[in-house]
């Protein structure tokens, strides 16, 4: 009978946990951690890139149909107020009206009125950052330098007589240097506007002289004048509620030719038609198979 030598190996028994006496405590400052500096922006890491010309355009195309579609509403709950108060007006002649229904269309007119103006003139503003942001893609794309710069453009757009001619002259200069880059158009070719950029550009020039002629028509004090100024503001505000939706169609349209939509980001899907796919082999059918 063979025994291993030494004594049998004595049974280990578990650790006991030490109760917990709180937070460890240091007769020192720890050398070890963070060092005692003030805070630092990572320098050694990269700055920030620059947002793309395409992607700029994007992005102000997107805020300028958000105000555009603000500025629709107003516009034309402002000529619906308009005709409403001509309509009133048109009542009074043979009945007094009552007090409550001339304050609330008071209150309309001058609210609705006050407000087309101010969001007409911001909606101005993004269309025309969204304008010049498109050149700068569209040149890009096309590899071409437009002749006329963007201070000409924002001057041409804001002095009055200018603002006339230059906007949509602009515009059928944007049109064409986005089907260059397309390869729809040769780059030596004069710009020809499509018919809705010459749409765009009459619905303007009727903005204008309407919101013009308005303010002029103000100064007259007959009573005929000032009823007749009721029914020209109306139209005033249904010709900017024309503009603002035909704005927002020339928007879409030329951002969706400078930067095309990416198929990924589609909900759906349909194959139209296949061009170039070699001719799917159809496998043998069994002749056992019944028909």
């Amino acid at each position: 009978m063979a025994t291993p030598p030494g004594d049998p190996r004595p049974v280990r028994r578990p650790a006991r946990r030490p109760r917990y006496t709180g937070p460890p405590s240091y007769p020192a400052v720890p050398r070890w951690g963070f060092p005692l500096l003030a805070w630092r922006w990572p320098l050694a890491l990269p700055l920030r890139p620059q947002a793309d010309a395409t992607v700029r355009a994007e992005s102000s195309g997107a805020t300028a149909v958000t105000a555009l579609w603000i500025t629709t509403g107003v516009a034309g709950l402002a000529a619906v107020a308009e005709v409403w108060r001509y309509l009133l007006l048109l009542r009074s002649r043979d009945e007094a009206l009552s007090r409550v229904v001339l304050t609330i269309s008071d209150a309309l007119v001058g609210t609705t009125g006050l407000l087309t103006w101010l969001l007409g003139a911001v909606s101005a503003v993004i269309v025309l950052v969204w304008a010049l942001r498109t050149r700068v893609a569209a040149n890009e794309r096309a590899g071409v330098t437009s002749a006329r710069p963007d201070w000409q453009v924002v001057v041409g757009t804001l002095v009055p007589g200018l603002n006339l001619v230059v906007p949509g002259a602009a515009l059928a200069e944007l049109e064409h240097t986005v089907l260059v880059g397309e390869g729809a158009r040769a780059p030596g070719t004069r710009p020809s506007p499509s018919l809705l950029v010459r749409f765009w550009w009459a619905a303007w020039t009727t903005t204008l002289l309407l919101g013009w002629l308005s303010f002029a028509w103000a100064f007259r004090t007959s009573v005929q004048a000032m009823a007749d100024g009721v029914l020209l503001h109306a139209v005033n505000n249904a010709a900017v509620v024309v503009l603002a939706l035909l704005t927002l169609r020339l928007i879409k349209e030329i951002t969706a030719l400078v930067a095309p939509v990416d198929p990924t980001e589609l909900r759906r899907l349909r194959v139209l038609d296949v061009h170039g796919a070699p001719r799917p082999t159809k496998a043998p059918r069994p002749q056992d198979t019944p028909r």
